[in-house]
């Protein structure tokens, strides 16, 4: 099994599925590289809010979220720039009140809101999150 902080060696998706652990990370993966027909970038992240390799999805030059893998979960990083805040609102209600709840707990830097939200199962909040990436994409 891969060393999630060891920056020497460069996991492949697949090795880091493994150290998740749980089937909704691939299907994660899976979903939003043919719905948005972009791929996965691994990188190291050395910054001190999530040490160590994650999977950066982008698309036209625009990141639609960030992947930091842990044992038998994930989070995904969203930013929620002023463009998408009205949008984003706009369909809040209509979110699980878990997201709905950190959409709000998360503080407004820079007019962008950086959502971290961790996700184990398939549940709403899967859905709901793609919602938030559809508006990203534009």
């Amino acid at each position: 099994m891969i060393d999630i902080q060891e920056r020497k060696y460069c996991p492949i998706l697949k090795e880091i599925g493994e150290y998740v652990n749980n089937s909704v990370f691939m299907q994660f993966c899976t979903d939003i590289k043919a719905r948005y027909s972009c791929n996965e970038k691994i990188e190291f992240s050395s910054c001190s809010w999530e040490y160590g390799w994650n999977v950066k999805f982008r698309k036209a030059g625009k990141n639609l979220c960030t992947i930091y893998p842990k044992e038998g979960y994930f989070s995904v990083l969203i930013v929620i720039g002023q463009k998408e805040k009205e949008a984003v609102e706009a369909i809040l209600q209509d979110c699980s009140a878990e997201l709905r709840d950190i959409y709000n707990q998360t503080r407004t830097g820079n007019g962008q809101k950086w959502l971290m939200i961790d996700l184990e199962d398939k549940e709403k909040m899967y859905a709901d999150i793609f919602r938030f990436i559809d508006i990203r994409r534009g």
